[in-house]
């Protein structure tokens, strides 16, 4: 009896083994917990989402795919151990990380362990320029860039608002200041020179001090690079300061939660990212299913899934999930995506990204009218 029980245990350890052989190891990393947990949450239901689907098609190479997930809270030191951690589950590939800040530290783990990134919403330009100096070639983004949203917003901001009293404001995030900098930097170009340019405290509860000085300087429009919890913050106690400016912002403002956070004052507030691509006819089937299942595939749920999405049409393309064979594959074509077609260059940066504007009404955000 003793022998058949043994017998039976190593059977059992043996087909585990062997399941665990057919599974390919990916992961996803972003905010999952703290202040920005909503772009988490779009994050993961995009991986998600894109995994179960791909399984459903057969999978990766023969194999299934498991998806592990890592947890940053956009925190750049968190981010490294969550790296780690990662490498520690022998994944081959992430989908991640959301914040600049997390995603450039990371990006060194990844490359030192033969590790694929592709962030779905990384936008400072640091995060493909530097590895493409050093030779690396892994890292991607299924995203823009802040130095292409920064010049949409400058040369907007020349456009219409150079008459106005601006002001440059950000969270000295990698993020935040990044883009407000390229931002700042495209007006001033033009000969719109802001009348105040201030960092804050991110994480903070109170920003009346700074709404102060803002109204004291006459400041008509706020030009934001940040999150949309301070953000909110911001517009919404100007507004109980009777002080109304116009607020511009950039991608990270691309949540409902911005305008709860806000309420009435989020109306009017207007933010830069890439056109809808909920609207595409690639994205359809599976917006739907998303709207099925009671969840609202907005901000960049559907940019993770097509990280996951070309991954895997990559790694089927060259035989293997070895990172660098990927990256050759993904620069050597374009890739049909929930988001459109997709194509990179040498950097790994998409070869085009169109940015809009998009405005706040009622609770909901919509592609601004012309102007």
């Amino acid at each position: 009896m003793r022998k058949l029980i043994l017998s039976l245990v190593a059977a059992a350890a043996f087909s585990m083994n062997a399941a665990a052989a057919d599974e390919i190891v990916i992961a996803g990393a972003g905010p999952y917990t703290g202040d920005l947990a909503e772009f988490g949450a779009q994050l993961k239901s995009g991986a998600q989402k894109a995994v179960d689907d791909i399984n459903a098609a057969g999978g990766v190479l023969g194999s299934q795919l498991r998806i592990e997930y890592g947890d940053d809270q956009c925190d750049p030191k968190q981010a490294v151990a969550v790296a780690n951690d990662l490498v520690a589950k022998g994944v081959v590939f992430v989908a991640g990380h959301f914040c600049s800040g997390s995603s450039i530290p990371a990006s060194a783990i990844y490359h030192e362990e033969g590790i694929l990134q592709i962030t779905p919403a990384s936008t400072n330009p640091k995060f493909t320029e530097d590895p493409a100096a050093e030779g690396w070639g892994t890292v991607f983004r299924t995203c823009g860039r802040d130095d292409q949203q920064g010049d949409f917003a400058g040369q907007w901001l020349n456009d219409h608002m150079k008459d106005k009293k601006l002001a440059v404001v950000h969270d000295k995030s990698a993020y935040g200041q990044g883009l407000a900098d390229l931002t700042k930097a495209k007006m001033n170009s033009l000969g719109i020179t802001e009348v105040l340019y201030e960092g804050i405290t991110a994480g903070e509860q109170d920003y009346t001090a700074l709404v102060t000085k803002l109204k004291d300087a006459g400041v008509e429009v706020i030009y934001f690079g940040g999150y949309h919890p301070e953000a909110a913050l911001i517009i919404r106690q100007a507004h109980e300061q009777g002080y109304t400016p116009t607020l511009l912002s950039g991608d990270s403002l691309n949540t409902l939660e911005f305008a709860t956070l806000a309420g009435d004052a989020a109306n009017g507030v207007m933010f830069t990212n890439a056109a809808e691509s909920r609207n595409l006819p690639s994205a359809q089937d599976v917006v739907k299913a998303f709207r099925d299942g009671g969840f609202e595939p907005e901000g960049y749920t559907l940019s993770t899934y097509a990280a996951i999405q070309i991954w895997a049409a990559a790694a089927n393309k060259a035989g293997t999930t070895e990172a660098a064979a990927v990256a050759a594959a993904l620069r050597s074509q374009s890739w049909p995506s929930v988001i459109g077609e997709l194509a990179f260059d040498d950097k790994g940066d998409l070869t085009s990204s169109t940015y809009v504007w998009y405005v706040f009404e009622n609770g909901n955000y919509m592609e601004a009218p012309a102007m």
